[in-house]
């Protein structure tokens, strides 16, 4: 299947500005300042793997009228060029007397009156990528004005995917597809885990991944336990249970499921373990439409992979998905956020099969206004067998 158009159009960007734009005169803001890759990125399309260095800070002020203004070191001049934005203003970095402060302090001042708010964000999920000396001088530089919460502005934003990002991330998944449909080609009895992993990182390659920042997964009989731990050098066994989850990027989305392998004949527990957490994915996916909460798909998902109600070690049970791997939010019972159309989530239920194992499961899918649409490729309910 051809592949979507890589890039998002300006218009979209325009959009984009203007949706906060509205968003801040109702929160009383004068400006934002975006300081992270991703918020940076959905404002700009400023998309490169520079952000892997924490030497240079970036910033972009979305002032209250008025496009994005780029404040940036000077190496990143000729690529922030071919994104929409124009006013892009630089400096020599690293520069260890002043790292864009003062450049990033007449930006802010130029756009905002005295008594000025200037968001920026601060709730679960972002940070603030400066030093604090660098931020204690902004707010200094910046008197009278202040910088307060940006009424998670962004976040909200970000929620809802357009169909340009939700090809992206589908394409992602396709890609993420293939790669688990040719496990077999990588994973036998004796072969270690740590190599399973690297070749594994090759097929998504191979396949048309951009690059793969993230693969977990585990490999043990009978289940595993745990699913964040590094792969070792223990050869795969008979009878083992190995679990692969990615988070491979095509133009800047990300794809984020995994898939479940038996070495050999599974167990009956382990062939029951993975149709119950596909019974649970259904479950979420069947109540996961508009007008439906958060809490709703982690309470469907919950009956299911844990009958007796009492608490999950995992905390949740999926996430948002799309410029990053895990975005909000979180599947939580907690959490009464309204599903609309356009929203990306993971369903991600796990069972414990006995002490100290455990079996996860995720798909991907899309909120549509008909119900949940499926990106990855849905598992069966049996487990596969190499």
């Amino acid at each position: 299947m051809t592949a979507p158009p890589r890039g998002v159009p300006t218009d979209e960007f325009r959009q984009r500005t203007r949706r906060a734009q509205e968003m801040m005169a109702h929160h009383g803001l004068s400006a934002l300042l975006l300081t992270s890759e991703p918020e940076i990125r959905y404002y700009t399309g400023f998309l490169t793997r520079f952000w892997e260095s924490p030497t240079r800070p970036w910033f972009v002020v979305l002032p209250c009228n008025g496009d994005p203004i780029a404040v940036i070191p000077s190496i990143g001049a000729h690529l922030m060029g071919q994104s929409w934005v124009t006013d892009i203003r630089t400096w020599s970095a690293p520069d260890y007397g002043d790292d864009g402060i003062g450049l990033l302090s007449d930006a802010l001042r130029q756009v905002t009156p005295e008594d000025g708010w200037i968001g920026i964000a601060d709730q679960i999920e972002s940070h603030v990528r400066m030093p604090l000396a660098d931020l204690r001088r902004l707010e200094h530089g910046l008197l009278p004005r202040v910088l307060v919460g940006d009424a998670a502005i962004t976040r909200q934003l970000r929620l809802v995917k357009s169909e340009t990002e939700i090809g992206k991330i589908r394409q992602a998944v396709r890609i993420a597809d293939r790669a688990f449909a040719r496990v077999g080609e990588i994973a036998h009895v004796g072969r270690p885990l740590s190599e399973v992993f690297r070749r594994f990182q090759m097929l998504c390659l191979e396949e048309g991944a951009d690059w793969v920042p993230y693969l977990a997964g585990a490999a043990d009989a009978e289940g595993y336990a745990d699913v964040i731990s590094p792969a070792t050098d223990v050869p795969l066994r008979a009878g083992d249970v190995l679990m692969l989850d990615t988070g491979l990027v095509w133009d800047g989305y990300f794809c984020d499921f995994d898939r479940n392998f038996s070495l050999g004949p599974p167990s009956a527990e382990v062939r029951e373990a993975h149709a119950r957490m596909l019974d649970a994915t259904l479950a979420g996916a069947e109540l996961a439409r508009p007008g439906a909460t958060i809490a709703d798909l982690f309470h469907a998902m919950h009956r299911v992979v844990n009958p007796s109600g009492s608490v999950m070690e995992a905390g949740r049970l999926g996430h948002g998905l799309g410029m990053q791997l895990t975005e909000w939010p979180s599947i939580v019972p907690e959490d009464h956020t309204v599903l609309v159309a356009g929203m990306v989530l993971t369903l991600e239920p796990s069972v414990e099969i006995g002490p100290g194992k455990i079996m996860v499961h995720e798909e991907n899918i899309v909120i549509r206004d008909h119900g949940a649409e499926f990106l990855s490729s849905l598992q069966s309910h049996e487990i596969r067998v190499i």
